[in-house]
């Protein structure tokens, strides 16, 4: 399988086949409205104006699998995000991303490219704590670890990367930028 065989869902439970992004770039992201992370939506933003008109799709897949950082229904993320960040990429249903519920385009993704760590910095520092006290094998699993976790897909439909959230904003900017 491809990434191109999986489907997402919109708030309205409208299925989205991910074929219909054949030959974009994309940016896969679950996200969350209350977390020490949201403020990547604006980074997200940027990149999705600067890039978009480029090829750039931006899928935020919203999930509060992570202490419950994003509440409320699917519309009020959106206006969550539209309000406080301006967002114009769509986000799609709240959906989880780990475990016996978890969407199978996360599957497919982890199976791609599974954690490869935090890598340095005080927020690096404190995530590999925190994970620590709730999975002491945390690091040998290709779970999602928590919010803002990015996959990176090739025009061709590769998944090139995986960011955690510690990575730098500008630096995945720079990642994008060279995929399109």
């Amino acid at each position: 399988m491809t990434i191109y065989d999986y489907s997402i869902c919109k708030p309205n439970g409208e299925s989205v086949s991910l074929s219909e992004f054949k030959g974009k770039v994309l940016l896969i992201v679950n996200t969350a409205t209350g977390c020490g992370f949201t403020p990547h939506y604006k980074d997200l933003e940027s990149m999705y104006e600067k890039y978009h008109d480029k090829g750039l799709e931006i899928i935020d897949i919203p999930c509060n699998q992570f202490a419950g950082q994003t509440p409320g229904t699917d519309e009020e993320i959106h206006e969550f995000c539209t309000l406080k960040y301006n967002t114009q990429f769509p986000q799609y249903k709240k959906s989880d991303v780990n475990g016996e519920n978890e969407l199978e385009l996360f599957t497919y993704l982890k199976s791609q490219k599974g954690f490869a760590g935090f890598g340095s910095g005080v927020k690096a520092g404190l995530m590999k704590a925190m994970l620590k006290k709730i999975d002491p094998d945390y690091e040998s699993k290709p779970d999602i670890k928590w919010n803002f976790t990015k996959f990176l897909v090739s025009r061709e439909g590769e998944v090139l990367e995986r960011f955690e959230p510690t990575f730098p904003m500008k630096d995945l900017a720079k990642k994008v930028e060279a995929a399109l």
